[in-house]
């Protein structure tokens, strides 16, 4: 039977998944991030090697006889001098004419809508959304932390310490966040932050965005200040997906189903809520769908999907039943 592997490359880890035609998990694995610009060209292509093999490995299947693979990875198509160096990441282990990458946020939709039309939002260590109708695509967001990642996990903890440090020298009122920050970091001064943040060994981009469930913690406990920070991520976020709707062309009277993945929105502070309910406030243009399945899934099925053989609808279902099974 066909066999498909998915690779959902992230900013803080990599999902490996191997399914077949019918739907029946095979492997799974997981490695460290993908992301090249933090860890290096080598090292991702190293642990893409390691990832594949301890993956196929499980299923006692040789590289040779695996169907197809799809590689989603971050910041994929963002820099035209290292496509080939991307597209050529996990060869070897795989011949070249078994697999195919592209973006991350690929993986993301093809899970989340299960390869069906319509808009995916990824908010996790950075953000962006991507979507698919009537045989065009569409991306927006993503231009990476520096000046863009609007809403991201990596952008709440920016904006958290930007906060922290008005507060500290009286350019805003201090709430819960000064005191949650100067415990976090064991301040003995506010401006020690500087020196956690800044010296030679400088935080990666995972790790400071990791900080952000800390914004979450102060807003829950009452930070006006904070709150407002995922008020304007919600805001961020849905003005993202309107610009992939605006150019995938979708007719005004057309409603097009959004679906959602990533870390940010399973903070305490109900982020997803909010962009919820700003979608549903325009009425009938949006219909929102919690994913059907995770990236690393819709990896696998967008490799059956480019192999030529996508997957059936029972065979989705089945797909998705025993991953739901799985996390029981």
């Amino acid at each position: 039977m066909s066999t498909y592997l998915g690779v959902d490359g992230g900013g803080s880890k990599t999902a490996f998944l191997l399914i077949d035609a019918s739907g029946g998990v095979l492997a799974s694995h997981t490695e460290g991030p993908a992301y090249h610009l933090e860890i290096g060209l080598q090292a991702m292509r190293v642990m893409l090697a390691r990832g594949v093999l301890a993956t196929l490995e499980q299923a006692a299947l040789s590289p040779s006889r695996l169907g197809f693979a799809f590689l989603g990875l971050p910041a994929y198509g963002e820099d035209s001098r290292l496509r080939a160096a991307l597209d050529s990441a996990a060869s070897p282990p795989l011949p070249p004419e078994r697999y195919r990458c592209g973006n991350d946020a690929v993986c993301a939709w093809a899970g989340a809508l299960a390869c069906q039309d319509g808009i995916n939002l990824v908010a996790g260590t950075g953000s962006i959304a991507y979507g698919e109708f009537g045989g065009r695509s569409a991306r927006a967001g993503g231009w990476g932390e520096l000046f863009s990642d609007e809403g991201s996990s990596y952008w709440i903890a920016r904006e958290g310490l930007n906060l922290f440090s008005r507060m500290s020298d009286g350019r805003a009122a201090r709430g819960p966040l000064y005191q949650i920050l100067r415990s976090h970091f064991r301040l003995q001064q506010d401006l020690d932050l500087c020196g956690a943040i800044y010296d030679q060994n400088q935080i990666q981009r995972s790790q400071l965005a990791a900080l952000s469930p800390l914004i979450a913690q102060a807003a829950a406990a009452g930070d006006a200040q904070a709150s407002a920070l995922f008020a304007r991520a919600a805001d961020e976020l849905v003005t993202i997906i309107g610009a992939v709707h605006r150019q995938l062309g979708i007719p005004d009277q057309a409603t097009v189903s959004v679906s959602h993945s990533g870390g940010v929105l399973q903070h305490p502070e109900p982020l997803l809520a909010r962009v919820h309910r700003r979608l549903e406030s325009e009425g009938a243009r949006y219909r929102v769908l919690a994913p059907r399945l995770p990236p690393a899934a819709g990896a696998a099925l967008y490799a059956a999907r480019l192999s030529g053989a996508p997957l059936s609808a029972q065979a989705v279902d089945a797909l998705e039943h025993s991953l739901r099974a799985a996390r029981r």
